[in-house]
């Protein structure tokens, strides 16, 4: 094992840091995933991980010693970093002593796989939100995840957190909203809008073998009417109280497993 990297201005460490900006990650095509759970599910997964960097101070769980070894002996570079150097490099108060620098990988509409129900996003703004749309998809039984015209970058930390590793199992594209409407057009799927204008309590739809899409909008401003416009239906959820909406991730929650719970097997 090489001495650990003592110095916080060490060029690895400040490559580490760069990747914490959209700038850095666009650059070198890298990303961040720090902690033993993310780490191996990229690992099991199969992802590229180009170098591991961990602190032998802080790495104390068996599992993580052994992602440590088993990646050494796949041909991983990895680096032991001294405590006080990984603490510059860490975004976690309590941290478990290990993060990765694995390459992005990038997927086109018509690479997409086969689908029976997925969620596209139209320009969402938050990557905590994306992060945990993607872990719900996972979890209500969905396939995957669209990201139309921008917003939040998959590649985030916020978003490789708050997807619990679920990012490096669901297949996700990004796409213009034109590029969209023609893709789903092409197989015939149907789409399904979200508004508080809507009618259609999500309950109401029942799943078939068609490729259904849930299409829902920005934090900020939703569906716009022609998001709307190629809609078959817009569902909505009733609210009970002041507030006038929900967050996005909440109400993609609510409407993954009202729909999934349709869904004919």
């Amino acid at each position: 094992m090489s001495d650990p990297i003592t110095s916080p201005s060490n060029p690895l460490l400040k490559q580490v840091r760069l990747l914490r900006q959209k700038k850095g990650r666009e650059q070198t095509k890298l990303f961040l995933v720090e902690g033993i759970l993310h780490i191996g599910e990229a690992a099991e997964a199969g992802w590229d991980i180009r170098t591991l960097l961990y602190c032998p101070e802080r790495l104390r769980s068996e599992f993580g010693q052994n992602l440590v070894e088993r990646l050494s002996e796949k041909g991983v570079r990895c680096v032991p970093v001294a405590e006080k150097a990984f603490q510059t490099i860490s975004e976690k108060e309590n941290p478990q002593g290990i993060i990765a620098l694995v390459y992005q990988r990038y997927r086109t509409l018509s690479e997409f796989p086969p689908f029976s129900f997925i969620v596209a996003l139209v320009s969402p703004q938050d990557p905590g939100n994306v992060g945990t749309i993607l872990r719900t998809i996972d979890g209500a039984g969905a396939d995957g995840l669209l990201l139309l015209e921008g917003g939040a970058d998959p590649y985030h930390p916020s978003c490789v957190r708050a997807s619990m590793g679920t990012l490096f199992w669901k297949p996700f594209a990004a796409a213009t909203f034109d590029e969209f409407v023609d893709w789903a057009r092409q197989r015939n799927c149907r789409i399904l809008g979200t508004s508080a204008q809507g009618n259609i309590h999500p309950e109401q739809v029942n799943l078939d073998s068609r490729p259904t899409i849930l299409l829902l909008g920005s934090e900020q401003k939703g569906l716009m009417p022609e998001h709307m416009a190629i809609c078959d239906r817009i569902l909505s959820l009733p609210m009970r109280g002041r507030a006038t909406s929900l967050n996005l991730a909440v109400a993609a929650g609510i409407f993954l497993y009202a729909l999934s719970s349709t869904r004919k097997e």
